[in-house]
């Protein structure tokens, strides 16, 4: 039955009452629907954009997002959870909303954008959250998880990798070739990656219906690469990328000492990181609970209902409630 629900809400794009019906959670009346507050602070001379819903008194989960997005992916996750937690989803420098200093005036690397991220929970006096990360929300929470290990309540992972099973032969040839190859042809592929058609594949690649991605998703990624000067911020992170291997072992011991609770929700179609890097997670966290989604890297796109169910379901039982 549980499944059956989880594939109904996965079918249909669906209102936040709509929704919460379909995932089994009391549907609000619409004047009771939860509200999405946008806001900016300012944290190292950023403005920081950030969609906040939910009560403050609630806990806190920090969504992190992945590359090329921003904040904008977890539009339909937020309203799902706002009931019950307290959601933060910021962008990082160089995305969605926030400030986009250019490459001359921001070091566009993951230790910054982590430092910046950490500032910026700071600034909301964000002392104790559950982390969601996806993608390139990976390497900035990890960084802070590593940072801050008291804070972590939980980790909720989706489509973030942190062992080598989960590096698809595609990330290696384009992506972390750029360690040691700075060729013509390497940089020329890599720049590729900024495009609407590679953008539109990583939305669509893995997903097993993809007339139920909603289009509006990758021509708002793109209108973000589309600013001037923004695809040179992207290539920088890209460039930057390999680093976040070097990690590795330091999250993996992170994980064997601290023991977070961990939900791992993966879209088993994703040919940036591959379904074993969920799998993977299991070696340091073998409690950890891990689903896999038929969906590809932007599970939240399709599967935004199943996972506000997983996520409404552990957390409580990991006393985070």
């Amino acid at each position: 039955m549980k499944r059956d629900v989880a594939a109904r809400a996965a079918a249909i794009p669906l209102s936040a009452s709509v929704a919460a019906c379909a995932i089994g959670v009391a549907a609000p009346s619409l004047a009771e629907a939860p509200q999405v507050h946008y806001r900016h602070v300012e944290v190292d001379g950023l403005s920081i954009f950030y969609r906040e819903a939910g009560s403050p008194t609630a806990p806190t989960i920090l969504l992190l997002h992945g590359f090329p997005t921003s904040s904008h992916m977890f539009r339909q996750l937020i309203p799902l959870l706002a009931d019950r937690y307290h959601l933060i989803a910021p962008d990082y420098p160089g995305f969605g909303n926030s400030s986009t200093p250019s490459v001359t005036e921001f070091t566009y690397i993951f230790d910054r954008l982590a430092d910046v991220m950490g500032d910026f929970t700071d600034a909301l006096h964000l002392h104790r959250y559950a982390l969601y990360m996806q993608d390139y929300g990976g390497p900035v929470g990890l960084r802070l998880a590593t940072r801050y290990p008291e804070r972590v309540s939980a980790m909720l992972i989706q489509n973030a990798n942190a062992y080598d099973a989960g590096i698809t032969p595609g990330l290696r040839q384009l992506v972390l070739r750029l360690r040691t190859d700075h060729s013509d042809e390497a940089v020329a592929k890599l720049r590729l990656l900024f495009e609407l058609p590679a953008t539109k594949d990583a939305y669509l690649q893995g997903e097993s219906d993809p007339s139920l991605v909603d289009p509006d998703a990758w021509q708002h990624a793109q209108w973000g690469m589309d600013r001037p000067g923004n695809k040179d911020i992207q290539f920088a992170l890209q460039a930057n990328y390999w680093t976040n291997l070097l990690h590795y072992d330091e999250w993996h011991d992170y994980f064997r000492r601290y023991q977070p609770p961990t939900l791992v929700t993966w879209g088993k179609g994703d040919e940036v990181f591959a379904a074993d890097g969920a799998a993977a997670y299991r070696k340091d966290l073998p409690q950890a609970e891990i689903h896999l989604l038929n969906a590809g890297h932007f599970a939240l796109e399709t599967q935004y209902g199943p996972i506000a169910e997983y996520i409404r379901e552990f957390l409580p039982r990991h006393g985070v409630s």
